[in-house]
């Protein structure tokens, strides 16, 4: 069984030995905006519905839970929270879209400290230029990183600042060590094992901004910065592997929990991105590209996201993460806003129809991140001509999404030094035959898509069994099942152009700062 914890809801999901999916169920977790910017979850709302989708994926396919081999969790990465030692969390939940910190990130980022790393981080920055190799050296990429190194409110370090000084009593409490702080994994596990574990595992932990992922410890230097005391923090275990059973009181059998995994990451796992150079892209409201780097991690000079992806058997491997803001909102736009399809699905029949006829789009709506990094960029639509029609935007649409794609796989290339081999494409977008399809052609590499599209719970399940010896890792490769392979049909003469004029149509969306967005 695997517990999907998610931005918006909760499901449990069983499968069996062939990795079918069994059984599935999921219920709504409600989102709590106290003010602007400001986002929440009740806690135990989460926990309480966490038991509910248990049970009902146990009943709805009438399985008895004597016959469940090992639990793994999955959870949405940064959202975190901290309570006391008889469960009672001292706040909510924060979500990891929460903004509320931006003002303490500004102030932290101007610490001498942190002036001082990003001084001699740019040294070795420039340096790395020359020497590219210095990027997958332990030392130098961890100094390289320090270059570019900012406090932004995604991350959990600045939440915890936040409720040590805005809630009456946590931080005495937190000094004496009566208080702790947790993810959403390491909550659902302390209720899950009845109040017995406080844990995480390397994967989580290395999105927090609290852990030196390079040197796989907790930060002294950022949790000093913050004033964040360490005695509430949990302990970091191996992604697969042992943290205690569930409470015999909640599905009536004492089961194994044995794994626990960030989102992205879980998905990495099940798409059986198990070496260098492979990579998985999860096609959703935005994107994220996570490519595996093997077992030494890689600086990024292009600000791209150095993260563990997970540690089996004392084996760490890591992974550089490319985020892309508008994924699916762009065809949502299409829809709600421009009126030019009556559906989403809609936009794959038209894109096939057309070229698009030097029309570019660039989906900026919320800013350009990975690798570009301008929160004024804004969106454009250009090459329009007479002749233009709503089919050549709405193939320009789809085509910008997979432009962006190659922006990111461009940079991981440069920053780990490691050809990309293949992607496996997930999430909801990748039902779109033409994105992916483009993304084949752009990118030149064959692209795969599994049978299962939610693939976070499949990551979390193959984890909790790889531990428990249900499966070996080497047979995880053919349990996983795949839809359909999209291969490159493109030449090369017309990719290059193509992106040629893409990169000009991106010049003009960079630094546009527009008022009205």
């Amino acid at each position: 069984m695997a517990i999907d914890d998610g931005t918006t809801g909760i499901r449990a999901l069983i499968f069996d030995e062939d990795a079918n999916l069994v059984s599935r169920a999921y219920r709504a977790v409600d989102q709590i905006f106290p003010r602007p910017g400001w986002c929440e979850q009740d806690a135990m709302e989460v926990w309480k519905k966490c038991v509910e989708v248990m049970k009902k994926a146990l009943s709805s396919a009438d399985i008895d839970a004597k016959s469940i081999e090992a639990v793994g969790i999955t959870t949405q990465r940064s959202t975190n929270l901290m309570w006391d030692e008889d469960g009672k969390p001292v706040y909510n939940a924060i979500t990891w879209h929460d903004t509320r910190t931006a003002e303490m990130c500004n102030k932290m980022n101007r610490d001498r400290k942190m002036m001082a790393m990003r001084g001699i981080g740019k040294i070795f920055k420039g340096l790395s230029h020359m020497a590219p190799s210095m990027r997958r050296r332990v030392a130098t990429a961890r100094l390289i990183t320090a270059a570019d190194i900012s406090f932004t409110p995604v991350p959990s370090l600045p939440k915890v600042r936040w409720v040590l000084d805005n809630v009456e009593g946590a931080r005495k409490k937190a000094e004496k060590g009566q208080l702790m702080f947790g993810t959403m994994d390491t909550w659902l596990l302390w209720n899950l094992t009845g109040g017995r574990q406080h844990a995480t595992d390397f994967s989580n932990v290395s999105a927090t901004s609290m852990y030196d992922t390079f040197k796989l410890q907790w930060s002294s230097i950022f949790l000093d910065i913050f004033d964040i005391p360490e005695e509430i923090l949990p302990e970091v275990r191996e992604t697969a592997g042992d943290y205690g059973v569930m409470d015999k009181n909640i599905l009536g059998e004492e089961i194994p929990i044995t794994s626990m995994v960030a989102d992205q990451q879980s998905s990495l796992f099940a798409q059986g991105c198990f070496n260098e150079g492979e990579i998985k892209c999860t096609h959703g409201t935005g994107s994220f590209m996570d490519m595996n780097v093997g077992d030494k991690p890689a600086a990024s000079v292009h600000r791209l996201l150095p993260m563990i992806a997970w540690r089996i058997n004392k084996k760490t491997h890591y992974l550089l993460e490319g985020m892309i803001n508008t994924t699916g909102a762009a065809v949502e736009w299409l829809k709600e806003n421009f009126g030019v399809i009556d559906s989403v699905e809609e936009s794959e029949k038209i894109a096939f129809s057309t070229e698009a006829e030097g029309v570019y789009f660039v989906p900026a709506f919320t800013g350009l991140s990975s690798p570009y990094w301008d929160a004024h960029a804004s969106g454009v639509v250009i090459g329009l001509c007479r002749r233009t029609r709503k089919e050549h935007i709405v193939r320009a649409v789809l085509e910008g999404i997979v432009y962006r794609c190659r922006d990111v796989v461009e940079a991981m290339q440069t920053d780990a030094g490691v050809e990309i081999k293949s992607i496996k494409a997930d999430g909801g977008a990748s039902r779109n035959n033409f994105l992916l399809q483009f993304m084949a052609d752009m990118l030149n590499v064959k692209v795969e898509r599994p049978k299962m599209l939610d693939a976070t719970g499949l990551g979390a399940a193959f984890l909790a069994g790889i531990a428990r010896d249900y499966w070996k890792e080497d047979e995880l490769l053919e349990k996983r099942k795949v839809d359909k392979v999209f291969e490159p049909k493109m030449d090369e003469e017309k990719r290059e152009r193509l992106y040629n004029g893409w990169k000009k149509a991106v010049e003009r969306a960079l630094k546009w700062h527009s008022p009205a967005c």
